[in-house]
C-alpha cells in the first residue's frame, strides 16, 4: 500500500470520523439539526479528539498504530489552531491519521473499536 503522509491520512480520517459521529448521534435518537451539531462538536473538536487519543494511548495501541499516530502528530501544521494549543491540535491530527490509516487498511473491526473507545472517553470527560 502507498504510504500516505500523516496529513493525508488525517484528511481522510477526519471525514470518516465525522460521518461515524453523526451516525452515532442519530442512533442516539437526536433529530434536531442544531442539537446534532452541538453534540457533534464535542466529539469532533481538536479538544475532544485529543482527549480520546490520550485514553487510547493509555490503553495501548499496536506498534503500527502508534507509528501512524506519531506520523500524524508530528506532521508540519498547515495552520495555527484558534481555540486550542498546538499540542492538542497535533494530538488530534494524530488521532485523525490513525482513523484514516485504519480505514485505508480496511480494518473496519479495529476502526470500530477505536471509534467506540473515543466516544466513551469523550463522553466520560464531558461528564466530569
Amino acid at each position: 500500500m502507498n504510504q500516505h503522509s500523516g496529513l493525508t491520512l488525517a484528511y481522510l480520517g477526519d471525514a470518516y470520523y465525522e460521518l461515524m459521529i453523526r451516525k452515532h448521534l442519530l442512533d442516539q435518537g437526536l433529530s434536531k439539526v442544531n442539537d446534532l451539531h452541538k453534540k457533534a462538536i464535542k466529539y469532533t473538536s481538536a479538544k475532544g479528539q485529543s482527549t480520546a487519543m490520550a485514553v487510547l494511548l493509555e490503553k495501548g495501541l499496536t506498534e503500527t498504530e502508534e507509528s501512524v499516530y506519531k506520523r500524524g502528530r508530528n506532521a508540519e501544521a498547515t495552520h495555527k489552531p484558534k481555540n486550542v494549543s498546538l499540542g492538542v491540535y497535533h494530538q488530534a491530527t494524530g488521532f485523525e491519521s490513525l482513523i484514516g490509516y485504519l480505514y485505508l487498511e480496511g480494518d473496519l473491526v479495529r476502526l470500530e473499536e477505536i471509534i467506540k473507545a473515543a466516544i466513551v472517553a469523550i463522553s466520560e470527560n464531558d461528564e466530569n
